[in-house]
């Protein structure tokens, strides 16, 4: 049997690096529900580069996937291992031990990734720690086979004797065990990996225990008035279905949370500290709320935001049974996973405005991806600042002495939502007929309410444009302008004037450090 060569050879030792990484993270995934409940070395080394990657790399990605900036940091990851891992068979194979080295340095890695994660238990290490004695094992034993079969492959080829009985060559034995010990190993850590995977997520499903929970009825309802929707086709729904509402935050993998096991703790600078469970919280009382949100990264014209009727209890509620101090100033709520939000304190105990702690999202219990089982709402501030989902602690400080996830990556303290409007309809890149054309989109204003939306055509007079009637000062309304579109493409501009007489800042101002401004400016088409 000929010698395979060496790109061949590369090629087998590369494919053994795989198939050990393949069993590193399939001991780990067997490991992670009896150690770590809520994610292995993969999910642990993803949550530590979306903490430590720089603010202008996570601006980009939300800007260029969205929503979808989770799945494509975990297929850049996969694909970042299975490079690694590849090298490692091939360093393995070329100069021992550089490989197993290389594949302990990764094991040390995530292990540590694992360890310093937020709500890390004592046993955290584990799956890590034996995913890489195994993989490294695995690896060690894959080479050697590899190499048995180029040194058989070397050796002169013996006649083949007639007799069939007869021993078959050295070289085709040794290169029979390589592949069959390579595709054992590697099919039995892809069922095992993929089964333990299975089984975590169908005994932590987050929606089976959120379908058992039953809400009380709100003890007050939002009254939707007539006129609160335009009914222009392409504009935004009043009310965003929950599917559709915009997601961003930090969690690379939903986290699983318990209700009969979940506490929300408050402490800090208060007169006495509060444990809370769920049941004390609903037992309060809940009231429905129309309040819209909106992320910081919303560029002029995005859609990460989104406006829904929550159910839930205000804040300044469960602050008064702590007492907050004097000199305090400011409340650092925390997720579970770790993720903190700085409010200020004086926003939470406002009787005026409705920070609330929802349990409940357009008449259903919050979905897992929006913070089930508690998150917390705040009307007027972007959600880096107020929205902390999974939400677990509420820490009264001081601005002076305490800073959340975003401050020290270089975004302000304190950050009041802008105005601004957006254009649904026509879109860009969408030509439409000559003749009467809605012009239609949504605007807002935050605790002060839009008075007007004003539409330029072609640089030309501000027309006003016909209001939605409004759910409150909270909430987004919808407007329209009708248009006698004529051939040829045309600038479509809008802008707001919120009820105070207060006019949409016109200059473009990027998302960092505090919310984008600008009008939005389209090129519309008419055939």
């Amino acid at each position: 049997m000929a010698r395979p060569s060496r790109p061949h050879r590369w090629i087998w030792s590369a494919v053994s690096g795989v198939v050990a990484a393949a069993v590193f993270l399939a001991v780990a995934e067997v490991l992670v529900p009896l150690t770590s409940p809520g994610g292995g070395p993969i999910v642990a080394v993803g949550g530590f580069v979306i903490d430590v990657v720089p603010r202008p790399l996570k601006e980009f990605a939300i800007s260029t996937f969205g929503e979808n900036d989770k799945p494509a940091l975990l297929i850049g990851l996969g694909l970042a291992v299975l490079v690694a891992a590849a090298l490692a068979g091939i360093l393995q194979y070329v100069r021992r031990p550089l490989g197993v080295v290389l594949l302990a340095f990764a094991g040390i890695l995530s292990l540590l990734a694992s360890v310093t994660r937020a709500g890390a238990g004592a046993l955290s290490w584990i799956p890590s720690a034996a995913g890489t004695l195994v993989g490294s094992l695995v690896l060690i034993l894959l080479i050697a086979r590899l190499r048995a079969w180029v040194a058989a492959s070397a050796e002169p080829v013996p006649q083949i004797p007639e007799n069939p009985a007869a021993p078959k060559p050295t070289a085709a034995v040794s290169r029979r065990v390589f592949f069959r010990t390579t595709a054992v190993i590697g099919t039995t850590a892809v069922l095992a990996g993929l089964g333990a995977r299975l089984i975590s997520a169908a005994t932590s499903s987050v929606s089976a225990i959120r379908d058992e929970l039953n809400l009380p009825a709100p003890r007050t309802t939002v009254t939707v008035p007539d006129g609160a929707e335009l009914g222009v086709d392409g504009l935004s729904p009043l009310i965003t279905p929950n599917p559709d509402f915009y997601r961003v935050d930090t969690a690379l993998v939903v986290p699983t949370i318990d209700p009969a096991s979940w506490r929300l703790v408050i402490d800090g600078m208060v007169d006495q500290r509060v444990e809370l469970s769920l049941d004390d919280l609903l037992a309060m009382g809940l009231d429905e709320y129309a309040i819209t949100l909106t992320c910081v990264s919303n560029e002029v014209g995005g859609d990460l935001v989104g406006n829904a009727i929550w159910l839930g209890i205000p804040v300044r509620d469960l602050l008064a049974q702590a007492g907050p101090q004097q000199g305090a100033d400011m409340v650092l709520s925390r997720s579970v996973d770790g993720y903190t939000a700085s409010t200020p304190l004086e926003s939470l105990t406002d009787d005026d405005l409705d920070a609330i702690l929802a349990v409940g999202m357009n008449g259903e219990p919050l979905p897992a991806e929006h913070g089930f089982p508690v998150r917390m709402v705040v009307p007027g501030l972007y959600g880096y600042v107020s929205a902390t989902k999974w939400l677990t602690q509420l820490t009264v400080t001081t601005f002076a002495d305490d800073e959340a996830y975003w401050t020290p990556r270089g975004y302000s303290a304190k950050a009041p939502i802008k105005m601004s409007s957006r254009i649904d309809t026509p879109r860009i890149g969408t030509p439409v007929s000559a003749g009467t054309v809605p012009i239609a989109g949504m605007a807002w204003a935050q605790t002060v309410g839009i008075e007007q939306v004003e539409v330029s055509i072609d640089d030309g007079e501000w027309q006003p444009a016909t209001l939605s009637a409004p759910l409150n000062d909270d909430t987004w309304v919808q407007w329209k302008l009708e248009w006698d579109a004529t051939p040829g493409t045309h600038y479509v501009t809008a802008r707001a004037v919120d009820a105070d007489g207060n006019r949409q800042i016109e200059e473009r101002a990027p998302i960092y450090p505090n919310g984008s401004t600008g009008w939005q400016r389209l090129l519309i088409t008419v055939t």
